[in-house]
């Protein structure tokens, strides 16, 4: 055999070491390549682990909570939740869009969806799965401003998402400093529901305005509340106790479906608020949620009541 000339004994070489290089790295010993998503979708890392989505969904099912969410980011909704359909505000937006839930599997395939949303909590998750990739959130795992970015990122809108909140979180925080000039640094307020018979007290993080009123406005929360729904975000009280949750002021949730004949009451009726023409009454249906449109209708509500709009 001939002599191998240098120059080419070192390309050889090199040939040799590339080859030797790629078999390394792809030995079981090395790991497997990241897997890619592909054409058309995205890859979501949602908190049960990474999720294939559709990079720009068409065909949205929500089945809990987030449909403000969708619909303020222009994305195409073809199934909600009842609650949802029961907001007289969504009622325009809505009227072509199916009433779905969890248990009506059926349905939901009939919707032919590309993208379905929920809470952690949804029945058939396993079911839902099989018909389009499913991406579901836990209640208050995160802030409600950053719950708008992750569906954001979901959508493929994330930098729409943003902006919204920079936005919101700006307006809010200065229509606070307004409305605390007004009626003063120390006064209270609380939010009070009559939901199916029964009252309930909101800490501040539970939708009906709660997280504008205690996280950007900075109003103060009465000592009860918080020593019994700031945690929970929740709690329930009778007619007798409700003078103990009672703030200077009173956002009042309630529906005109529900029997609210407490305000009838002497209990309710001695209540300094009341006494003093600080009670807010706003509708139950629309007052729910924490998601965009519901968070900017409740920030008009709170400048025009606080602000003597109204």
């Amino acid at each position: 055999m001939k002599k191998m000339s240098l120059p080419f004994l070192l390309v050889f070489m090199l040939f040799l070491s590339a080859c030797g290089g790629q078999q390394q790295q792809a030995s079981p010993s090395s790991g497997s390549p990241a897997q890619e998503a592909k054409p058309g979708t995205i890859t979501y890392q949602s908190e049960s682990g990474p999720i294939e989505v559709p990079a720009d969904p068409k065909r949205v099912v929500v089945l809990s909570s987030f449909a403000g969410s969708v619909m303020a980011l222009h994305v195409n909704l073809v199934g909600v939740d009842s609650w949802t359909k029961k907001n007289p505000r969504f009622g325009d937006v809505l009227k072509d869009v199916a009433e779905v839930s969890d248990e009506n599997i059926e349905k939901i395939i009939e919707l032919e969806p590309d993208l379905i949303l929920g809470l952690s909590n949804v029945k058939n998750l396993d079911k839902l799965k099989q018909i389009a990739p499913t991406v579901t959130f836990t209640y208050g795992k995160v802030d409600y401003l950053t719950q708008q970015i992750e569906i954001g990122k979901v959508l493929g809108k994330e930098k729409e998402a943003k902006a919204w909140m920079d936005d919101f979180k700006k307006r809010a925080q200065e229509a606070g400093k307004e409305i605390k000039a007004k009626i003063g640094e120390t006064a209270t307020v609380s939010v009070i529901e009559n939901f199916d018979k029964q009252l309930y007290v909101y800490g501040d993080n539970w939708g009906r305005g709660t997280e504008i009123l205690y996280q950007e406005m900075k109003l103060n929360m009465p000592e009860k509340v918080k020593e019994t729904a700031k945690k929970e975000g929740y709690y329930a009280l009778s007619l007798e106790v409700m003078p103990e949750f009672a703030g200077d002021y009173l956002i009042l949730s309630k529906s005109k479906d529900t029997d609210n004949s407490f305000q009838e009451t002497d209990t309710y009726k001695n209540i300094p608020a009341v006494k003093n023409n600080r009670v807010f009454e706003a509708n139950m249906n629309e007052f729910y949620f924490n998601d965009p449109l519901t968070l900017e209708y409740q920030l008009e509500f709170f400048k025009d009541h606080f602000l003597g709009k109204k």
